[in-house]
């Protein structure tokens, strides 16, 4: 059994893992996110010193917290947790607070490192949600979210010098010693903030991208790309509406309606504010 903060026993506790929890100012999602968890032996939620009861409300569902202030150099903070905190467990489950466990994963990671392991990390779906909708159909996001520890790490990509970015590393998988499995289940991806933070979050991201491609096209040796849609899509023209076309007819995101329509139309748009940063600031090294 593992303890919460106050002592107590998570009595409940079948799932051999240790959760954590990136936070920085997510009382709207917190405690949803820790209480999906409780069945995860130890909960940890390191969070950025937010200004919001975030931390008081994560403690208040079961989890302890741990606070962490970026110092503007590697290790971001995903790397710093695998080399700083305590971790109880064998196995990490990296979970956004805009996430939700569900139980029939939980149950899958128990089956599973239950079992022989060929493998040090597994991948896991999420399903999403969208203007209010989940999303079945469409694009559908991977991440590597299930870790053995000690037997990954993230890159360096050489990305400290892009103004708009922070902390948390992009958008890219952690590096595995080893082989990588796939669960079957997802997590669950319901975002409470309302679409201003997406698109924020989004311009933030677009910038990251459109400076690692601009520096690995000056230097093809300097950079490591994300690999996220892998490299065949990163060197194909005319990617923002290949995307749309894959999303919305190829993977069927019509039949998810307009929230189907509106989420092709803003991962169009993500695409393009890639290519057209690139173009700024190819214009602004010219002499």
């Amino acid at each position: 059994m593992a303890a919460f903060p106050d002592g107590s026993c998570r009595a409940t506790a079948d799932v051999p893992v240790s959760a954590v929890i990136l936070t920085k100012n997510e009382e709207l999602a917190i405690e949803r996110c820790v209480r999906s968890l409780a069945r995860c032996a130890q909960v940890i939620v390191v969070d950025s010193r937010s200004d919001d009861e975030t931390a008081k409300l994560a403690e208040s569902a079961g989890a302890e917290v741990v606070e962490f202030e970026w110092n503007g150099r590697y290790p971001r903070k995903k790397q710093w947790c695998l080399d700083q905190l305590v971790f109880s467990q064998d196995w990490i489950l990296f979970v956004d607070a805009d996430e939700m466990a569900t139980d029939v994963l939980l149950d899958e990671i128990r089956d599973t490192l239950a079992r022989p392991r060929p493998f040090q990390a597994y991948d896991v779906a999420l399903s999403y949600s969208f203007l209010g909708r989940r999303l079945r159909f469409g694009h559908r996001v991977i991440k590597r979210v299930l870790l053995r520890v000690g037997g990954v790490s993230f890159p360096e990509v050489d990305d400290l010098d892009v103004e708009n970015m922070w902390e948390v590393e992009g958008h890219y998988q952690p590096e595995v010693r080893g082989r990588v499995g796939r669960l079957r289940n997802v997590l669950i991806h319901e975002d409470p903030d309302p679409l201003f933070q997406y698109f924020e979050r989004h311009n933030r991201y677009s910038d990251w991208e459109a400076h690692l491609r601009v520096k690995k096209a000056r230097d093809p040796s300097s950079v490591r790309l994300p690999t996220r849609h892998g490299a065949l899509f990163r060197h194909t023209p005319g990617k923002p509406i290949l995307f749309f076309l894959y999303t919305y007819l190829f993977r069927l995101g019509f039949l998810d309606g307009r929230a189907g329509l509106a989420y092709g139309v803003s991962g169009l748009f993500y695409y393009c504010q890639i290519y057209w940063k690139m173009l700024e600031l190819q214009m602004d090294r010219q002499p």
